[in-house]
């Protein structure tokens, strides 16, 4: 079945970089928002409501969502936390969103692949080899199970490290654009040469937009649209050229980030993941783009609007 769904209440569950750039795209589409976090944060959306919501709760969950049409779960507990707090909460979302008959959005990124030898595409089984990459997988595979036995309307949308303005916590964000506004060498995490496919936040975001809107979207996972792939240090470059100054990606060791992750937890989490940025890393996003079309921001665009957030905040 395919169409666009009415134009009703779109709610996004959490209101970080995802989250804040899915309500302005869905708002700027002409949709009813509403952004749901613990804290009922203000959104700095115009004319979106923000509210406070627990959605681990059911009765909570359920009196949030129970107005909408599409729900996109974009929250996610931290990162030190993902094996003991990650799948109740979508649980809580999905449970919701199957119960108010809305479609729910799922906010999904590549981990549950594992290592990879070639370009990813969505057909790919799940070989996680890491804790975080099996909550994953589980997350993925019960969204499907729940759609497939009509207890739920679910898509999902997923996406590579993504960067952009609002973005900090990334391996593409904090430890890179403050440097090369300053000129100085960048630390990257693994090997700075190899293919890594980087998401930008509003391209991601559009693109989830789009999978809440039209039907055909359902049943499945989708990648979202990217620029074409270069190595991290091709990405880095282009940073510093946008920005006029000098400098270049040089990869931290892992020995240095094990010893870093013995004192933060959470570069502690990250070591476990590094085999995407030690081997290629290559998303192949074709089924969206023959499905909706795609036109992703090329990096030289997004970069600069990232270093011009990054200068406005400095």
């Amino acid at each position: 079945m395919s169409g666009t769904a009415s134009k009703d209440c779109h709610v996004v569950i959490g209101a970080g970089p995802v989250g804040s750039a899915v309500a302005r795209v869905a708002a700027g589409r002409g949709h009813q928002v509403k952004t749901v976090t613990r804290s009922g944060i203000e959104s700095t959306v115009p004319g979106v409501e923000a509210v406070r919501g627990d959605v681990t709760d059911p009765e909570s969950a359920l009196a949030v969502i129970e107005n909408a049409s599409v729900v996109y779960q974009a929250a996610q507990p931290a990162y030190t936390e993902w094996a003991d707090k990650f799948q109740p909460l979508q649980a809580g979302v999905a449970a919701a969103a199957a119960a108010a008959g809305a479609v729910l959005v799922a906010v999904e990124n590549l981990y549950m692949y594992g290592p990879v030898n070639r370009p990813m595409s969505e057909d790919m089984p799940y070989s996680a080899t890491t804790r975080k990459g099996a909550v994953r997988a589980a997350m993925s595979t019960e969204l499907a199970r729940l759609h497939a036995a009509g207890d739920l309307r679910a898509t999902a949308g997923r996406a590579s490290d993504f960067y952009g303005p609002g973005v900090r916590v990334s391996s593409l964000a904090q430890r890179v654009f403050p440097k090369v506004l300053a000129g100085k060498n960048a630390s990257v995490l693994g090997d700075p040469d190899r293919l890594h496919t980087y998401t930008y936040i509003d391209d991601f975001a559009d693109a989830l937009v789009t999978l809440g809107e039209d039907e055909r979207s359902l049943g499945r996972a989708w990648h979202v649209p990217n620029a074409p792939t270069l190595t991290t240090a091709q990405v880095v470059d282009l940073a510093y050229l946008s920005a006029g100054t000098k400098g270049k990606a040089v990869g931290a060791p892992k020995l240095i980030l094990r010893l870093i992750g013995k004192f933060n937890p959470v570069v502690g989490e990250l070591i476990e993941m590094l085999h995407e940025f030690e081997e290629d890393f290559v998303v192949d996003h074709s089924d969206f783009a023959d499905t909706f079309g795609a036109k992703p921001t090329s990096l030289e665009e997004g970069i600069s609007r990232t270093l011009n957030w990054y200068r406005s905040e400095a």
